[in-house]
């Protein structure tokens, strides 16, 4: 299977690059996995779609602000620097530019320019994939100084800057240590939230931080070639066992994006059931994969020959999405982060 096999043309001012006011002012594409029919419809219309014992499964994982900007102490100049993934307590996996002049043993320093910086760090490593690791020093807690330095790490594909930093975030986001948002959470109020709450359906939190690596391109021309990123993950016991009732009982498990996606299949048993626990996952998911958990899935419309592109085809079959994101073009939806949703039953 050719990573070609999962190219479309995307008109670039379909590219959404501001979120809507209203979360759930969204549009909803139906996409029947079976059958290939389509249905246009409203975000709010995902009520239709739920019934009494389903299991709603949402990643309340919460964006850092993980850019950060400063400068190379002795020579002034200016560097960025992206929090991937945390290694111990002030060690962190980085992504840096400029790339070429950061070397290993370079001291950084971030805030107070006025005097002595807020943050500094130092770079340990150079990692073979161009990554750095960097150790900071500071006073006080990490968290509440990225805070006050940090911006949130936009995709690269949106070049507007964000006015309101939680409208990067779910309105369920808890638990912090994503570098990117799981963005089919996006359309959800807490007010809809509370309609699917009261109509029976039951809501199940896990937890996966998303790392940048979901938007890297695929770079190998045979898919099974590609390496997966790896993401940490979290399924509570409570949590596991609301799911693996819903699947008991012969009630769908739906996934509220990719990331709840990765996170069950991650965590599932040959059985089909679910197992509670946590750990880091690398799991790539693309057309021949069988599902063991979920059933349908709510997700937005995912960047031309990307791995998100290929498990939402794995569920639905690379015919029946290649022929909805033709649709979706047709009828002008909003695409990426940012874009409108799908609901794949």
């Amino acid at each position: 299977m050719n990573t070609s096999d999962f190219y479309y043309d995307l008109p670039t001012e379909l590219i959404a690059q501001d979120p809507l006011e209203d979360r759930s002012a969204s549009r909803l594409m139906v996409l029947d996995k079976e059958t290939g029919e389509i249905t246009h419809r409203h975000f709010t219309d995902i009520l239709e779609y739920l019934t009494p014992g389903d299991c709603l499964v949402i990643n309340d994982t919460k964006v850092i602000p993980a850019r950060l900007y400063g400068v190379k102490e002795g020579t002034g100049a200016l560097c960025e620097v992206l929090l991937l993934k945390r290694e111990d307590k002030d060690t962190w996996e980085c992504l840096v530019r400029p790339g070429k002049k950061l070397r290993a043993g370079a001291r950084l320093s971030f805030g107070g320019h006025e005097g002595e910086p807020i943050l500094t760090g130092e770079i340990t490593d150079v990692l073979p994939d161009g990554n750095r690791h960097i150790r900071f020093t500071y006073e006080g807690i990490f968290e509440e100084i990225l805070d006050q330095l940090g911006e949130m790490p936009l995709p690269p594909y949106i070049t507007h800057k964000l006015k309101d930093k939680d409208r990067y975030q779910t309105v369920y986001a808890k638990n912090s240590g994503s570098a990117a948002a799981p963005t089919a959470g996006l359309h959800f109020t807490k007010e809809l939230l509370s309609k699917v709450e009261q109509m029976g359906v039951v809501i199940a939190h896990v937890t996966l931080h998303v790392g940048l690596g979901t938007f890297r391109p695929v770079k190998v021309e045979n898919v099974e070639e590609h390496h997966m990123h790896s993401e940490y993950y979290v399924v509570e016991p409570s949590e596991a066992e609301k799911i693996n009732a819903a699947k008991a009982n012969g009630h769908r498990v739906i996934c509220v994006g990719t990331t709840s996606c990765r996170t069950l299949e991650s965590a599932s048993q040959p059985d089909g059931t679910l197992k509670p626990g946590s750990g880091w996952t690398d799991i790539f998911i693309y057309p021949g994969y069988r599902f063991k958990v979920l059933d349908s899935l709510i997700t937005n419309f995912h960047l031309p020959e990307s791995t998100l592109l290929m498990l939402v085809s794995a569920l639905a079959g690379r015919e029946h999405i290649l022929a909805a994101y033709e649709s979706a073009v047709k009828e002008r939806y909003r695409f990426f982060s940012f874009g409108d949703a799908m609901l794949i039953r």
